[in-house]
């Protein structure tokens, strides 16, 4: 098809030339007829309003008059201007310290209900946001955010004293603490020092009695996170720390840090009264009322009185009659689950000897047994007479030795 390019905008013909049919162009008519179908459109689908449009000038100027036109709320104290009187409300409370939202898990208060609503995840343990890496999941995306620098970012910071390398100034700052000394936060009602503000907020509750962890099991309260998700786990029967050496399983780290203790032989904790060496530091400071005879814990029942909580708790079976600790293959009953560990009534059944001296590889039930025989291999005599100086291996030696000679 040719059609003629020069008289196209004027009234002109349009030739088709393959069956020579003539047409005749005229654009005004074009145009009316446009200008009708377009009305019908607008008939079918538009109300008339009979309104003139407005211009590209006169819109601007209608919504500059709109936006002068609408009232603002103004803060006298600070001249910041707000849209609504909720806003202005809400910003106020940025001076006055006011925060109307409390938390009834724990008393604390917010600013706004957002926040509130934020923190009550705390409580309720809801983790909507897990890391695609590795599965961990956070209460708050800022916390998720956080969190994944550790697989993707770079490690730019690093500690001139131990070589670690951080992903943030500001964590490299708290870390170097540990090398100064530095403890910039002060709690203020017992002068103690930290090396960082979560650290100062957790020993504030000790003063403040604030127990925002409630225990979902029993109620029970806690004033960290930490030491709910360990006694939870008392509920549960989760033990997730599971030793390389024995597999046995336990449900703290500390626990776990303890036995392998056992395996190794390690005994970091020793008394400054007789040189005896110990596992746990608990284990030392039981050990150490010996030597002191101090007897803190007093039986209501008969006035007997004892070194431990433990042994007054074991104690009191002996009144009630109760045994709630029994043996699973046999089902002897015994008052205290010590009866089972120390008199090694289990591995009666299972012949099992997982204590092992390091000198001859002669194998032992328990612990106590092991300490006593490897006093043959090194002449330890631990335990001294304070009448006259002279050393024993154990204490049964001490004690009948003192009995023959200095009893009055």
């Amino acid at each position: 098809m040719h059609q003629n390019d020069q008289n196209l905008g004027s009234p002109g013909l349009l030739r088709v030339t393959e069956n020579q049919t003539v047409f005749t162009f005229i654009p005004e008519l074009i145009k009316e007829n446009e200008n009708e179908e377009l009305s019908e459109v607008e008939d079918k689908n538009h109300v008339k309003t009979r309104e003139k449009p407005l211009s590209c000038s006169q819109t601007k100027q209608k919504d500059l008059k709109k936006r002068r036109s609408k009232k603002y709320f103004t803060c006298t104290l600070c001249g910041k201007s707000l849209t609504s009187k909720n806003s202005l409300d809400d910003h106020m409370r940025v001076h006055t310290g006011e925060n109307p939202y409390t938390c009834d898990q724990c008393g604390k208060t917010f600013l706004r209900a957002s926040v509130l609503k934020k923190h009550l995840k705390v409580h309720t343990e809801e983790k909507p946001h897990s890391c695609n890496l590795c599965g961990k999941s956070f209460s708050q995306p800022i916390h998720l955010k956080a969190h994944q620098k550790i697989h993707t970012a770079v490690r730019d910071y690093m500690c001139f004293e131990c070589e670690k390398t951080f992903t943030s100034a500001n964590d490299l700052k708290r870390h170097e603490r540990i090398h100064t000394g530095e403890k910039p936060f002060k709690c203020s009602h017992c002068g103690k020092r930290f090396n960082d503000s979560a650290s100062l907020k957790r020993h504030e509750r000790i003063h403040t009695g604030e127990k925002p962890y409630k225990c979902s099991h029993c109620g029970k309260r806690f004033n960290d996170s930490t030491s709910r998700k360990r006694h939870e786990r008392i509920h549960t029967g989760e033990k997730p720390h599971i030793c390389d050496q024995c597999g046995k399983s336990f449900a703290t780290k500390g626990q776990l840090t303890g036995h392998i203790r056992v395996h190794t032989g390690e005994k970091p904790f020793t008394c400054n009264q007789c040189g005896k060496s110990f596992i746990l530091l608990s284990h030392l400071k039981e050990h150490m009322n010996i030597h002191t005879r101090e007897k803190l814990y007093t039986c209501d029942q008969c006035d007997k009185t004892f070194l431990r909580a433990s042994d007054l708790k074991t104690h009191l079976r002996v009144h009630s009659k109760e045994k709630p600790h029994s043996c699973n293959l046999c089902g002897n009953s015994y008052s205290c689950l010590q009866s089972l560990v120390l008199k090694s009534h289990e591995m009666i059944h299972t012949g099992e000897k997982p204590y092992k001296c390091s000198h001859c590889d002669k194998r032992f039930c328990h612990s106590g047994d092991l300490s006593k025989h490897e006093r043959i291999h090194t002449g330890e005599k631990p335990y001294h007479c304070t009448a006259c100086g002279k050393h024993f291996k154990n204490s049964s030696a001490l004690h009948s030795h003192t009995k023959n000679n200095h009893s009055m």
